[in-house]
């Protein structure tokens, strides 16, 4: 199996440039500085003594802010290029996760969760641009690919240190989310080239577009809604079900880490296997049911009548990955 693995990924990924390659790596860095999100709520009822009311009002924030983060992020890239806004974002985002570890009066800190959300994500559609920028031609596809191994990388690696320092201090896992930010920021301005006439040739592509209205297509819009309603249930799973796991199982947070933790690696071991296996053997309509099952699977388990907890939140994740893939 492990061969397998090997050789899957090593025919997936070769001949890709250095550069693609940086930004995985970079990539899989902002990821791993993400840790604090899922003990977003956990550091809200735990550390600061609030209500869970008051750690779904904090998490919903950050979701606006994720929001609004990722669209000023797309249009910032096209005004100014890809290479400044990751730069900003993520050296602006790491000096606001610093401040957020210091504050302890609750609205201010549901200001600064909307201001922090938007920074971070503001550097995602940077830096899937950048990838398209200087992926060899043929290769981009793989070098998205590429990109999202980092992703998954970097989350299970990130969060399965975040339960550690948690279960130490969790004001300290906000210094180390910010420190993590700051140095991908630099390590960018540093190492990745500068882009020449980015922008012109970006407004000469745009000028000679057929502009499509989404809006006009009903099948795509509802296409849409219904996405969007299935990550909102996606997004639950590692924004509210930490706070469940430790208020309502008595799992501590190393362990909740280990667990959500698990979600990336299985992931990065096993997604591209399957897809090698499964890809146009069926509808791909088809694996999207199969997926939503999975989910509903993973979330009725929290709550069936549970002897065993850890077992149960590792069965949890599982299935919930499953259906992810």
């Amino acid at each position: 199996m492990f061969k397998l693995i090997l050789n899957t990924y090593k025919t997936s990924f070769s001949g890709l440039s250095k550069e693609t390659w940086l930004l995985s790596i970079v990539m899989m860095f902002n990821r791993c500085g993400s840790m604090a999100v899922p003990f977003m709520g956990l550091y809200v009822t735990q550390s600061l003594h609030r209500s869970e009311i008051d750690a779904g009002l904090i998490i919903t924030l950050f979701g606006v802010g994720s929001i609004l983060g990722s669209a000023t992020g797309g249009k910032l890239t096209d005004i100014i290029g890809f290479r400044p806004v990751q730069i900003l974002s993520s050296i602006i985002g790491g000096l606001l996760f610093i401040l957020f570890s210091t504050i302890t009066h609750f609205s201010t800190l549901c200001v600064l969760a909307v201001v922090i959300s938007f920074f971070s994500e503001a550097f995602r559609p940077a830096n899937f641009t950048a990838v398209a920028h200087y992926a060899k031609e043929g290769t981009i596809t793989r070098s998205y690919s590429l990109n999202r191994l980092a992703v998954n990388i970097g989350w299970s690696a990130g969060i399965s240190m975040a339960g550690i320092i948690a279960s130490i201090n969790y004001k300290l896992l906000f210094v180390v989310e910010g420190g993590v930010s700051i140095l991908v920021g630099l390590a960018i301005l540093f190492l990745l080239p500068q882009v020449k006439d980015f922008i012109k040739k970006a407004k000469e592509n745009r000028s000679n577009m057929v502009i499509l209205k989404p809006w006009q297509d009903k099948f795509y819009v509802q296409f849409i809604l219904l996405t969007t309603l299935f990550i909102t249930c996606a997004f639950l799973m590692f924004r509210v079900v930490p706070v469940f796991f430790k208020e309502q199982w008595h799992i501590d947070e190393f362990a909740i880490g280990i667990i959500i933790g698990l979600n990336g690696a299985i992931i990065a071991l096993f997604e591209m296997i399957m897809i090698n296996k499964i890809e146009k053997k069926r509808s791909p309509m088809l694996f999207i049911i199969i997926g939503s099952v999975f989910f509903a699977v993973s979330y009725l388990l929290l709550s069936a009548p549970i002897v065993f907890h850890i077992l149960t939140a590792v069965l949890t994740i599982v299935t919930f990955t499953i259906g992810e893939m």
